[in-house]
């Protein structure tokens, strides 16, 4: 009675480990602040999930730059990926980047492949065509936010202010 006490209690001790090790990984892919007060820029990191924001890091996987229209991401995608792979757990900010870059589509599109839904040539075919329309998405929004600053600013579609003279020497506004 008591081996087969013990038995189960090893098999329920090897069933947790291993899920805190496939659900708990310490390594976090998360943002390192840099740049002066106000103007910040960001690393994209992977880290241990201990160490402070801007401390010790593994590697570094890309760069953030929140002060463009639209953000500036450059990312290593197969580093992110590879990451990923391994149980690393990203924040949310760096959850909705990867998805902006596509990475989380990759590794969703990779997890098919696995599981034999389809083929590789498949999937990389099916990223590339939503890759090229993503970035014709972010062309057009860099257009628009280019015509915005040379238009005049915030009065979208309106004809500019024009000041006119009254003979007593006031301003006034049409």
């Amino acid at each position: 009675m008591s081996a087969i006490f013990a038995h189960n209690l090893v098999e329920t001790y090897l069933l947790t480990t291993h899920e805190k090790f496939l659900f708990f990984m310490s390594v976090k892919i998360r943002l390192q602040r840099h740049g002066s007060k106000k103007r910040p820029f960001y690393f994209i990191v992977v880290a241990d999930a201990r160490a402070p924001r801007d401390g010790k890091f593994i590697q570094k996987i890309g760069t953030y730059n929140p002060l463009t229209v639209p953000a500036t991401v450059q990312i290593d995608r197969q580093k992110a990926l590879e990451w990923l792979h391994k149980g690393a757990q990203p924040t949310d900010t760096v959850r909705r980047i990867l998805s902006y870059k596509g990475v989380l589509f990759l590794k969703h599109l990779l997890r098919g492949v696995t599981l034999g839904l389809f083929d590789e040539a498949t999937a990389m075919t099916k990223f590339q065509v939503w890759h090229e329309e993503h970035e014709a998405r972010i062309r057009q929004r860099q257009e628009e936010s280019a015509r915005n600053r040379r238009g005049g600013g915030g009065r979208r579609g309106a004809p500019p202010r024009r000041f006119e003279r009254k003979p007593g020497g006031e301003a006034k506004s049409e």
